[in-house]
């Protein structure tokens, strides 16, 4: 488990140091063997592990959503992760990592889309319970999808990143302030003495004792970052490299300051949503229309004070996302999912679109199998022995009022299926606001026998991740496996290290 968990390599167990801890902890226990642990006591954990993965997929999982990516490792060799998601029983959103397979080949749409569906076939996952596949923009990994004819979302974060750089993008004065900026961080990166320096200056100046950051282009964000570090330090970045006349040259002029303020003004409060929408423990997707509309009501709305440079920025972030979320079918998956979020519901859904949507949700749901009855049929063929005072009805209890509005909530045993859908969704939407802090999940685990089949939707669309950064956080787990130390490790070792650090 210490192995597994904490991804330390097997070779730990010879080293003099946890040798004598453990003597320590047990003077009589003697250490197995590094052979023991490599051919015995992980193979065994793995081989329990998957099997209790695979039984909860089997008795937990109705229907999944999914998020991949591909990464090559430390030594150059190319692998794939597939991780599920789901909301099991207890109404609690999972994630489970189900591989991380050594892809030695070329990362074509074709093979890919053929990768994906050995991936979901080799741990018995129905393509049609797959409600949506979360990638990023990649191409490959778009025409994977569309091979297969599965639903697919392109990552939030990826899109806004996109959306950020597209925004600042083709402008001589931007360009020309973030190379200054790179620039200059670069000059402290590789400068322990300009470091020091800079350490006083802080102090003197009474300026937090911040490292700069570097821009990082994997990193959603951390341009923006970079940036607003920058400006945090500047008095102090200017005063060191203006004393050496060999940095002179990299201290920024007053317009690179302006442009980077107004850069920073018109990207910070997006940063945010990135981070928040990231997670894998709790509902995500059915933010993306509420973030939108506050994008295009509030963050990028253009304000009085905003510099043009600013308000330029923000109308080109908000043109490439009103551009990217114009496709039909993914409005209609976020239409979903914002509506079987008690928090949402209809509000941020086009009023135009809101009968359709409707029409839709009685459409999936009569496509479905019946809720069934929580009542426990009489088996045929049995009969119940009851005594003859226990035969007589109970006395009639005077209705009350409130019963008979409760009678009017129910829908009637004569309705179609179609109307008493058309009540549930009905009723649903006339329950009184949620909190916005509210955990859908729980207030679905609550609610579930009142709209037996409308949480039956809910399952399916609350599960689909806004990112794919779940995906990108199994390979920040493998850059820990394969470190230079351990950089000889066969594929399928990589796999079960990672399966076993994601899923002990």
């Amino acid at each position: 488990m210490y192995i597994a968990k904490d991804m330390v390599p097997i070779y730990t167990v010879e080293k003099p140091g946890f040798i004598n801890m453990i003597k320590v902890l047990d003077p009589r226990y003697v250490l197995p063997s590094r052979k023991f642990f490599s051919d015995v006591a992980l193979p065994n954990l793995y081989n329990s592990t998957r099997q209790r993965i695979a039984k909860e997929l089997q008795e937990e999982v109705s229907f999944y959503s999914a998020t991949t990516d591909l990464w090559s490792s430390r030594t150059m060799q190319p692998y794939m992760s597939l991780t599920v998601h789901f909301i099991n029983n207890d109404w609690t959103l999972r994630s489970v990592c189900l591989q991380t397979a050594y892809f030695p080949e070329d990362h074509t749409g074709e093979i890919v889309a053929q990768g994906l569906r050995d991936a979901l076939n080799s741990w018995n996952l129905a393509e049609d319970r797959l409600i949506c596949m979360t990638t990023d923009s990649g191409s490959n990994m778009i025409k994977a999808l569309k091979d297969n004819a599965w639903p697919n979302l392109q990552c939030f974060g990826h899109r806004l990143h996109n959306a950020i750089e597209n925004g600042v993008k083709e402008d001589p004065w931007i360009n020309r302030a973030i190379g200054v900026c790179k620039k200059a961080v670069s000059a402290f990166s590789y400068s322990w003495k300009r470091r020091r320096d800079m350490s006083e200056v802080q102090a003197e100046l009474g300026l937090p004792t911040h490292q700069l950051i570097t821009e990082s282009p994997t990193r959603w964000g951390s341009r923006q970052r970079m940036i607003e570090r920058f400006l945090e330090q500047e008095k102090a970045l200017v005063r060191v490299l203006g004393s050496d006349k060999r940095s002179r040259h990299l201290v920024p002029t007053w317009q690179d300051l302006d442009v980077l303020e107004s850069i920073n003004k018109a990207v910070k409060p997006l940063q945010e949503f990135t981070d928040a929408l990231s997670g894998e423990s709790y509902v995500s997707v059915s933010y993306i229309k509420p973030v939108l509309h506050l994008f295009k009501t509030s963050l990028l709305e253009p304000g009085e004070e905003d510099t043009e440079l600013t308000k330029t920025i923000k109308g080109n972030i908000m043109r490439y996302l009103d551009d990217k979320y114009s496709d039909p079918v993914k409005d209609e998956l976020l239409d979903m999912a914002s509506l079987v979020d008690p928090r949402f519901r209809t509000t941020y859904i086009d009023p135009d679109k809101v009968e359709e949507v409707k029409k839709r949700v009685v459409a999936e749901l009569m496509a479905l199998p019946a809720p069934a009855n929580n009542s426990t049929p009489q088996q045929p063929g049995t009969a119940v022995q009851v005594r003859q005072e226990d035969a007589q009805p109970p006395p009639k209890k005077k209705m009350t009022l409130a019963a008979f509005f409760k009678q009017n909530a129910v829908s009637s045993p004569n309705q179609s299926e179609a109307e008493k859908i058309e009540t549930e969704l009905k009723s649903y939407l006339l329950t009184p606001e949620v909190d916005p802090d509210t955990n859908p999940l729980e207030w679905w685990k609550r609610h579930q026998p009142n709209f037996p089949r409308l949480s039956v939707l809910a399952k399916r669309y609350l599960s689909i991740p806004a990112t794919s950064a779940p995906s990108e956080r199994v390979f920040s787990v493998g850059g820990g496996i394969v470190t230079c130390h351990r950089a000889c490790l066969k594929p399928e070792v990589v796999d079960r290290l990672v399966f076993l650090a994601k899923n002990v």
